[in-house]
């Protein structure tokens, strides 16, 4: 009996050890079979965070390829639609040939470099995703031995506000936004932008904090001027 519990728990558990790279998570996709047996309540809170994260994401990818379609047409894509999915549904371990297999903050920043020609919101998106699954251990599913680092995913929200930055204030020789995004001017502004990100900036936080509790942690602060900051370690 007590070896038939062992090998229970060994293949239920086996799923902690693979890491989840290969494909974004996505809302609703919580899987019911045995391996909800290897999960705690916080392993399922830290999921349901994640996928809100990446929810907006994809939220925001849409929006910046409508508010800019030159963009994915330097991508060969067809459509907005076609571009989105190409990053929220396909199978490539955020490595794109078409931004030289950057990740994280180097793929944000290439996305304002003046003398990129490729596709800026793929460039940005992906620097932004990579980055936030970086701080989840390039996971998209948690168990009960799995561990996360709460400074990860408090670097990853100061690092959104870095990018938040970039996007609203990074222009090229002529003055003119190298991405375009809310729409201030007005009676009626679209600050559509700014409320995905902060509902993003909100999630890391919150699970940082929770996390932090949990392991008995301290997160180290930081204090920047975002015009000058510098994109924190994520691990």
């Amino acid at each position: 009996m007590r070896f038939r519990l062992i090998l229970w728990l060994c293949v239920a558990l086996l799923p902690a050890c693979i890491s989840h790279r290969t494909a974004p998570p996505k809302p609703g996709t919580e899987n019911f079979g045995t391996s909800q047996f290897a999960k705690t309540d916080l392993d399922r809170v830290t999921e349901t965070h994640q996928q809100e994260i990446f929810a907006s994401l994809r939220t925001l990818a849409e929006r910046l390829y409508r508010r800019n379609p030159r963009e994915f047409k330097k991508s060969g894509q067809a459509s907005v639609e076609a571009a989105v999915s190409r990053i929220f549904d396909r199978h490539h371990g955020w490595q794109f040939e078409d931004i030289n297999l950057q990740r994280g903050a180097p793929a944000i920043q290439l996305a304002f470099r003046e003398d990129f020609k490729g596709d800026r919101v793929l460039a940005y998106v992906v620097g932004l995703a990579s980055m936030v699954q970086s701080a989840f251990n390039d996971k998209t599913e948690f168990f009960v031995l799995d561990e996360i680092d709460p400074q990860g995913l408090y670097n990853a929200a100061r690092n959104v506000e870095i990018a938040v930055w970039k996007l609203s204030n990074a222009r090229n020789a002529q003055g003119e936004l190298l991405l375009l995004s809310n729409e201030g001017a007005g009676p009626a502004p679209n600050l559509s932008f700014e409320r995905e990100f902060g509902k993003m900036i909100a999630q890391l936080d919150v699970l940082s904090k929770v996390l932090a509790g949990r392991y008995g942690r301290a997160v180290v602060k930081v204090v920047q001027s975002l015009a000058t900051a510098v994109f924190l370690p994520i691990r």
